[in-house]
């Protein structure tokens, strides 16, 4: 019975311990692992051919500062509302931040009173770590060859560097253009949907993809219009 005795009190202490560890286990992935394992709902069955472009919030939609005399102020990027306006039409969008959910979705509503934002996702539905919050792209529940993430951080921001559309941080220049310059390649991306993106991206690697769009989109047309021209050629 003594044998019994001493054999049973650890077993349950050892029972009790991995209760516990599973419990603290699980607390901390709450905190540290995206809410879901599919954050978005599925798409449309007539919808699976349409890209998600997915838009980082501050510094690349918005910026937000404080001052002791007004406290927090938030301004639109130049030409925001055209952008998801155009853009709506050939993109599921997608608002991510790491940014608390009271926070987001007040500046959302007013941001968009279009509507043409279809998803937000914020804090809660990050990746915490190593002391920062990353967009995990792969609990979009979407094809990643279909998806495109665009962020004034992107390289910093998210864990799939295949799928980011770096853009040029915005901090209240008035004279900015960036993400009207941006339509003209996300516009194509949309009409030629590319069997996948992030070939298509990594081919713009280091550059600035509007700048390099437009450059490319010219010696295209140029060659065109040479082979038009010899063709003439030929002809006569």
């Amino acid at each position: 019975m003594l044998k019994s005795a001493t054999m049973t009190v650890p077993a349950k202490l050892v029972e009790l311990y991995l209760d516990l560890r599973a419990s603290a286990e699980e607390h901390v992935r709450g905190f540290t692992e995206p809410s879901s394992e599919m954050l978005l709902p599925d798409l449309h069955p007539q919808e699976h051919h349409v890209f998600t472009l997915v838009l980082d919030l501050n510094e690349t939609l918005l910026y937000s500062d404080w001052k002791r005399d007004r406290g927090w102020r938030t301004f639109k990027r130049p030409g925001v509302e055209a952008f998801l306006e155009h853009l709506a039409q050939f993109y599921e969008i997608v608002v991510y931040s790491d940014q608390q959910a009271m926070y987001v979705d007040p500046i959302v509503d007013r941001l968009d009173e279009k509507h043409c934002i279809r998803y937000r996702l914020s804090r809660a539905a990050t990746r915490y770590q190593d002391g920062k919050h990353y967009r995990d792209l792969s609990k979009l529940n979407r094809d990643p060859s279909r998806v495109l993430y665009v962020s004034g951080n992107a390289l910093e921001s998210c864990l799939q560097k295949e799928n980011c559309v770096p853009i040029k941080p915005w901090k209240c220049e008035a004279e900015d253009t960036a993400l009207l310059n941006l339509i003209p390649f996300l516009e194509y991306v949309a009409r030629h949907r590319p069997a996948d993106i992030r070939p298509v991206l990594a081919s713009y690697q280091g550059r600035d993809i509007a700048k390099e769009f437009i450059e490319r989109s010219k010696e295209h047309q140029k060659k065109m219009q040479e082979q038009k021209q010899q063709g003439r050629l030929w002809r006569r």
